[in-house]
């Protein structure tokens, strides 16, 4: 009898390690999750700001080519004006779905791939003032790198864009060259990245 209430005892200090070490770690994914909201946020952003790109980037040509150059000031206005009122209505809507969402599809990850001890240290490093430090500097790195980038293949890539939008043009059988008169004349090519910032 004292063996079989020693083992039932045995039996629920170990049930009750398990289920302490299941609600520490998913205490510890919920915590990271809180502290990737950031992320979270800023991959929402870009979403947005890729989606209204090509947009932008047809509004640009068409504003070159097709609108008088007296009207152009007054028609990149109007459209920095539109890419904004979209960005402005719909970031939101997917920032709040993206922060609703991640708990759910980070979760399982997190937890088949990182050990509680691994998610302390993960945490740690984090909220560390050197990982902090990082994260302040990383979008001004991203930032050299791209104006860099651009710069150095703009020459070489956009006539090649140039290309691409009148050999897709000539395969859907619209008009080319100096006739797009189906062009968007929404969106200058600099409003997505200057009027979709907070």
């Amino acid at each position: 009898m004292k063996n079989i209430k020693l083992a039932l005892l045995t039996a629920a200090l170990a049930g009750s390690s398990m289920a302490a070490m299941a609600q520490d770690k998913a205490t510890l994914i919920k915590q990271f999750i809180d502290v990737q909201r950031p992320g979270i946020e800023s991959l929402a952003r870009g979403l947005i700001e890729q989606s209204s790109a090509p947009i932008a980037q047809a509004g640009s040509q068409y504003l070159q080519t097709q609108v008088p150059e007296a009207k152009r000031e007054a028609a990149a206005k109007a459209a920095d004006a539109e890419l904004k009122k979209y960005f402005d209505e719909s970031y939101p809507i997917v920032r709040d779905k993206a922060v609703q969402l991640a708990p759910a599809a980070l979760t399982p990850l997190l937890e088949q791939n990182f050990s509680e001890d691994e998610l302390k240290q993960l945490l740690a490093w984090i909220n560390s003032p050197l990982s902090k430090k990082y994260q302040d500097l990383n979008p001004k790195m991203q930032t050299a790198l791209t104006e860099k980038l651009v710069t150095e293949t703009r020459a070489t890539i956009e006539p090649k864009m140039r290309a691409l939008d009148e050999n897709v043009a000539k395969a859907l059988g619209a008009p080319t060259g100096g006739s797009q008169g189906a062009a968007p004349a929404k969106a200058p090519a600099k409003s997505s990245s200057s009027n979709n910032k907070k």
